[in-house]
């Protein structure tokens, strides 16, 4: 009932803000569900039922209000669920996805709240492989390239000046008595010119924790990592025990560089990424690197056709993903895709694409999905 009431007074506030001349709230989402195979999760193929994949299920409400001089206020809250069960996805929260509130006119914005980071912002868009399928992000997601959001933000972004955008972060980590612990910091900017864009952003985590926090084994299927043995295997029955499934790997600080480009050629979208994770802990550093390709084919009005490929590196081991996806628009709001992917790791690794499956019991995971997205 509480979340009702919630409910029904931000519609009321909507209902407020539509009655004043050059305001406005705008009530929107997505629903995309459907079924995936995999051919291994913790040793056997699995064949289930999957949402939130080429596109996160949310609804929100989005709003500016006119004050005069070229300033407005705006606002997002936007709420992630679980189209299978109803429930509340970000780990439960009403308004897991976006809530901020913010102050922009034609020089820039100010913006505070639960955001997405500037990667989202700028070099995201560029991850080839993540077009192709959903379950093709990077290792873990851990480059940040899969859309991911910081917890008390204030960020800083410029208006489109001959194409050159820029802007910056800080996250406070709300520790008494500290700036620095829990704490993050990012810049980072883009430029597009005709066919052409780029962008590039850095990345500073204090002290990751949350949903930021690092399970190295479920994400990216590793025994050790910074020195430390994070998941053990049974020799006789081969049960694998993830040590940090449910408590997360605590490490000092977690450094992400993401450089990115697209081309626009004709009908078809060609884009190139990279990027450096630099993780630090126990008196150690690791190196997460990857380098990603791909292309993105507008066949027809209707129709779309995506391939990606992405090498990576950690710690002597290797990761090979390829993916490919086919996208048919039965109108603007409503869209249905196929998906499959391939992901090969080197001798040593359980394979896990992204962060959304069990890891394999072997170096390879493969993965095909359909699904329906509506978008109101």
């Amino acid at each position: 009932m509480r979340t009702i009431r919630r409910i029904a007074a931000l519609v009321g506030v909507a209902a407020t803000g539509l009655a004043h001349a050059q305001s406005s709230v705008t009530m929107y989402g997505v629903i995309d569900v459907g079924p995936t195979f995999v051919s291994n999760e913790g040793g056997a193929h699995n064949i289930k039922m999957d949402d939130s994949i080429a596109s996160g299920n949310r609804w929100g409400l989005k709003g500016t209000e006119d004050l005069g001089g070229g300033l407005q206020a705006i606002f997002t809250l936007e709420n992630g669920f679980d189209a299978l069960n109803g429930t509340f996805r970000q780990g439960g929260r009403e308004f897991g996805r976006q809530a901020w509130v913010g102050l922009q006119n034609k020089y820039g914005s100010i913006t505070m709240g639960r955001q997405y980071d500037l990667i989202y912002d700028y070099t995201a868009i560029y991850a080839m492989s993540a077009w192709a399928s959903g379950y093709a992000t990077h290792q873990g997601d851990l480059d940040r390239m899969g859309w991911e959001r910081l917890d008390n933000v204030i960020k800083l972004k410029s208006a489109d000046f001959n194409g050159l955008q820029a802007g910056a972060l800080y996250s406070f980590g709300n520790v008494p008595g500290s700036l620095h612990e829990d704490s993050s910091w990012s810049f980072g900017g883009q430029y597009n010119h005709g066919p052409f864009s780029a962008g590039v952003v850095y990345l500073r985590m204090n002290n990751p924790n949350g949903s930021n926090a690092i399970d190295p084994y479920a994400s990216m299927g590793v025994s050790s990592f910074l020195g430390q043995t994070t998941a053990t295997r049974d020799p006789s029955t081969g049960q694998v025990t993830d040590l940090f499934s449910s408590t997360a790997m605590q490490i000092d600080s977690q450094s992400v560089l993401t450089v990115g480009a697209s081309y626009i050629l004709g009908k078809v979208t060609y884009g190139l990424a990279y990027s450096d994770v630099w993780f630090k802990g126990f008196g150690q550093t690791a190196v997460l690197r990857t380098y990603d390709a791909g292309a993105s084919w507008q066949v027809t009005p209707s129709f779309n056709a995506s391939a990606g490929y992405f090498y990576s590196t950690l710690d002597g081991h290797h990761y090979n993903e390829a993916s490919l996806g086919f996208d048919y628009n039965f109108s603007k709001r409503t869209d249905v895709y196929l998906q499959g992917s391939y992901l090969r790791a080197s001798s040593g690794v359980d394979a896990v694409q992204g962060y959304l499956f069990t890891p394999s019991t072997t170096s390879t995971q493969t993965s095909v999905r359909i699904g329906l997205r509506h978008r109101f």
